[in-house]
């Protein structure tokens, strides 16, 4: 019989308030606490995010308050940066790319919930993974629901909610967000005029 952490990352539903979750919640929450009360010292913060995260690459940067539920279903690739006061809700995977940004105040849901009450009076939670691909760039108070995936170099306008997945190269903006331009590839800005 699969436990309800495991139910969780296999994204199929769980109880949410399982004991051992809780457990897991808390400590979240304590390391979660340590790092946005840590000094301003990027090296130190790279170690706790190490303790915290599923997994994360090299150069990451994160600038508190950062807050997740459980820390060990997020995993970030190289050369991540995050800004202010974004909050993950980790119940299923949520896998960043390597070259990524996130502005303020973005969040990530990866739990859902049953439409009817009665299971959500029975705490039930139903778990979607999030998956961002590499060298995406989210713009500040942005909202991705579960289920979603956003393909390599997308752009997410500030302020948009993104409800449904989309493909590689486009910029996404509004609620719910959609396409409003196409990007052509490997456009070269490293050149100056």
């Amino acid at each position: 019989m699969k436990t309800e952490r495991e139910k969780m990352t296999n994204a199929e539903p769980f109880f949410t308030n399982d004991p051992q979750l809780m457990e897991d919640k808390k400590n979240a929450r304590i390391l979660c606490t340590r790092f946005n009360n840590s000094p301003e010292d990027e090296t130190l913060r790279q170690s706790m995010l190490k303790e915290l995260l599923g997994g994360c690459g090299e150069s990451i940067a994160v600038k508190p308050p950062f807050h997740c539920d459980y820390g060990y279903n997020i995993f970030v690739g190289d050369d991540f940066f995050m800004n202010f006061d974004c909050v993950f809700l980790d119940a299923a995977p949520i896998r960043i790319g390597k070259h990524c940004m996130i502005g303020p105040k973005t969040c990530i849901y990866a739990i859902g919930h049953p439409l009817d009450a009665e299971g959500r009076r029975n705490k039930i939670g139903i778990p979607k993974p999030v998956n961002i691909g590499d060298n995406v760039w989210i713009g500040g108070g942005v909202t991705i629901l579960p289920g979603v995936t956003i393909g390599d170099n997308t752009v997410i306008a500030a302020a948009s909610v993104v409800t449904k997945s989309f493909p590689d190269n486009v910029v996404i903006a509004g609620n719910p967000a959609q396409i409003i331009k196409y990007l052509k590839e490997n456009t070269d800005h490293t050149k100056r005029n």
